[in-house]
This record gives C-alpha cells, structure tokens and sequence, in this order.
C-alpha cells in the first residue's frame, strides 16, 4: 500500500546570516494543533508533482508566490506519524518577502537564523524502536517555541548535509 504524500518548503532568506522561516499551526487544526512546521501540506491530485504541492502549499498558508522561491533541493522524503510520506524542498527567498499567515491553517509565521542550529544541540528523547533501529527524536527551543518531529529531522538533515555537523538520531 502506497502512503499519502505532502511536500514542505524549507524557505531560507538570501542575507549573511540567513534565516528560517517557520509556521505554528494553527490551534484549530485537526492534526499537528500549535506545533511549529514548515508551509506545505497534502498532495492534491490536480498538482503536477511535489514540488508543486510544496508551493502550492506555501502560497496557500503564507502567501509566499512561487515565482519567489528559487528551490535549490528535493531532500529525502520522511514518514510522519500519522502515515504520510513528507518530501521537503529547500528554497531562498528575499529577506523582505512579504508572508501573510491564512487564519484557518497558520496561527503565525517566525524566522530563527540559521546560525542559531548551527550553535545550538538539540535535545534529544529517550531512545525508541524504530523498525529495529533505536532511534531519538530531536527538540530545539527558540524563544518559547520547540521544534521537534519531522521538522527538526529535516533541519538536522540539512545540517549534516550541507555544514557536516554530523548530529545523529540513531542511538
């Protein structure tokens, strides 16, 4: 059986110390209630693909246009918990884009610097089994925010690919 598919954006501003932009959901949603995520969403069969999907997304929840976006990578899709496969894309945006959160989705949008990932270990669970593989999921705090899941897999992701920082989730 094939999973239900959502892309991501991961948006980063083109400054010198670039930053992240980051969404809480909004508190009214049916899933991931108050919890920091990236824009994106479900896969709709109209979209061409998933990169569609991801700027389809990001325009929908923050009013972030396509055409603003230059996407620099497709990373490695991620199973959620809730059973759906999650592809993020890696994107610059101008550091004075305009974001606008849609209510319904969105209850606001923030930036964290890259440099604060880049400083900062993140906190890790008590080990899991994931598949037969012990696993911890990882947490960062930034002004009284966490984030943690499938998020910060991602941004560890990136991490370790791009600056080698070589953090694991395996224990």
């Amino acid at each position: 059986m094939q999973m239900p598919e959502a892309a991501v954006l991961m948006p980063f501003t083109t400054e010198a110390d670039p930053h992240l932009i980051l969404t809480v959901r909004s508190a009214h949603m049916p899933t991931h209630a108050g919890e920091v995520a990236f824009p994106g969403g479900k896969r709709d069969p109209g979209d061409r693909d998933l990169l569609h999907t991801a700027l389809r997304e990001s325009h929908e929840e923050v009013g972030l246009l396509p055409d603003s976006v230059e996407v620099l990578a497709e990373l490695s899709p991620l199973a959620s918990r809730f059973g759906m496969k999650v592809t993020p894309f890696v994107g610059l945006v101008a550091p004075d884009v305009e974001l606008i959160a849609e209510p319904g989705e969105i209850g606001e949008i923030f930036r964290v610097p890259l440099s604060f990932f880049l400083e900062t270990a993140p906190d890790m669970s008590q080990p899991f089994n994931f598949f037969g593989r012990q696993m911890r999921i990882p947490s960062y705090y930034f002004e009284q925010r966490r984030i943690w899941g499938l998020t910060a897999f991602m941004i560890l992701d990136v991490l370790n690919h791009v600056y080698d920082t070589n953090i694991s989730v395996e224990d």
